[in-house]
């Protein structure tokens, strides 16, 4: 059976051409393929690894605030039990820490991955906030109380894909974590006064 003229050139250039695209989609295309999916996969990480310190900050608070410090002289609790307790305490305040520090450390990575400005700015406040909160002087409780009034506004906009529902959530949200930072401030600043003025 004779073949006819043009055909092989045909089926040369298909399988030079099926070739090259294989090859050039192997070498190119792929590697970015590859590099975009790991740098998303990295990005929703970070995400959730966010939303699981603010998480975190909530339920250590809520522990730490539920059981009060042991008092020394307490005739209902022996002195293994309070220092149980106390060793507890102590390990609930180091999970705040973590978690804050782990907030201020890596918010490069999940803050600029929101679609709005006025998100990226929310979590920014939010994070430097309770990380403030998280190394001040104040005591255990009043610090657990902080944190947990500084996240609950943030988780409802982004805990549970709140974000997603934007404009009803975010205006009331946005207006009670700057109302806990400008009383927050407040007692910050009653604070540093009644330390200097017996000074003076």
């Amino acid at each position: 059976m004779a073949v006819e003229p043009g055909v092989v050139e045909t089926v040369g250039v298909a399988l030079v051409t099926a070739l090259v695209t294989t090859v050039g989609t192997g070498w190119l295309v792929t590697p970015r393929l590859e590099a975009r999916k790991r740098r998303i996969g990295e990005i929703h990480q970070a995400r959730d690894r966010f939303l699981a310190s603010m998480l975190r900050i909530v339920s250590a608070g809520a522990r730490l605030r539920a059981m009060q410090e042991p008092a020394g002289d307490d005739p209902g609790c022996t002195q293994e039990m309070c220092d149980r307790i106390r060793a507890e305490r102590a390990r609930w305040v180091k999970q705040l820490d973590e978690a804050t520090e782990w907030m201020v450390d890596n918010v490069e990575t999940y803050a600029a991955s929101w679609p709005a400005s006025v998100l990226r700015d929310m979590i920014g406040t939010y994070v430097a906030y309770a990380r403030a909160v998280s190394i001040s002087e104040r005591q255990d409780d009043r610090k657990a109380e902080l944190l947990t009034e500084l996240t609950e506004p943030v988780w409802q906009v982004f805990g549970s894909r709140g974000w997603q529902r934007g404009p009803r959530l975010l205006p009331r949200s946005a207006e009670r974590l700057a109302a806990t930072i400008e009383a927050m401030t407040a007692e910050s600043d009653r604070q540093l006064a009644a330390t200097v003025s017996p000074a003076l």
